[in-house]
């Protein structure tokens, strides 16, 4: 695997928004820039990671044993894994992402944790992911499964890329399955996040906020969990959450779907 040290990765930059030290100088200054358009991305990861852990204990609370993390990134305090076990000893976690930092780290980090499996793969080419043989492994699909999508689908543009890999995760897993998203939206700060998306493009990345009604859409085929397409911070929380104002809450949006 090879790591470019000289382009910046969404999974760096993301880990540089958390504090983390698995970044890059590079990554460090799209993720500064980023802070200098809007203030509040910090607080928004962390609400982002707050969110992660609610969906996951709702969805064990469901009876769902195993999860695809799909765009993992990397580790960082209170991930999919030691959230579920938490809650049941048995459940098992796929992690899965492009880049090569996150799969390396991810990987040592889950040496001895015999729950989970690490594999390098782009969740845009579901079939690939979804015939991995380690992830086969871990995870059968003949049972319900959490597939977990945060902060990734804004990565992704509209069309055929797009449609496909939500059709083929959502026509391989079994009934009783669980879709969670969490993604950018312009919010209260459109022209912000439009600059942001500008700076993702001029690295090569495509950065793609969308407004309730867009991804409600992406949830075709799935039945949307009570409260709906919300923003994040208001989807189902608890008291321990860190407080956000209404401005940054409205930066980031977030739903859960159920595999009929």
């Amino acid at each position: 695997m090879r790591i470019d040290p000289n382009r910046p990765s969404p999974a760096r930059v993301y880990d540089a928004f958390l504090g983390g030290t698995h970044n890059f100088a590079v990554d460090r200054s799209v993720a500064s820039r980023i802070v200098e358009l809007v203030p509040e991305m910090g607080a928004l990861a962390r609400a982002n990671r707050a969110f992660l852990r609610r969906v996951v204990r709702w969805a064990v609370a469901r009876g769902v044993r195993q999860f695809i993390d799909l765009g993992s990134g990397i580790p960082a305090e209170g991930n999919v894994h030691e959230v579920a076990l938490a809650a049941d000893p048995a459940v098992r976690v796929a992690y899965v992402d492009v880049d090569p930092t996150a799969v390396l780290y991810a990987r040592h980090l889950l040496t001895d944790e015999p729950h989970t499996v690490v594999v390098q793969g782009d969740l845009r080419d579901a079939r690939s992911v979804l015939n991995d043989p380690d992830l086969l492994t871990l995870i059968d699909l003949g049972r319900p499964v959490g597939i977990l999508m945060f902060a990734v689908l804004h990565f992704i543009p509209d069309g055929p890329v797009l449609d496909a890999l939500l059709r083929d995760y959502r026509e391989a897993v079994a009934p009783g399955s669980v879709m969670a998203v969490s993604h950018a939206s312009g919010g209260l700060h459109p022209d912000a996040m439009a600059r942001v998306a500008d700076l993702y493009s001029r690295t090569g990345t495509p950065f793609v906020p969308r407004d309730q009604a867009r991804l409600a859409a992406l949830f075709d085929g799935w039945e949307l969990v009570e409260p709906g397409v919300v923003h994040g911070a208001d989807w189902h929380p608890e008291p321990a959450d860190e407080p956000l104002d209404v401005a940054a809450a409205s930066l980031m949006l977030a739903g859960v779907g159920l595999r009929p």
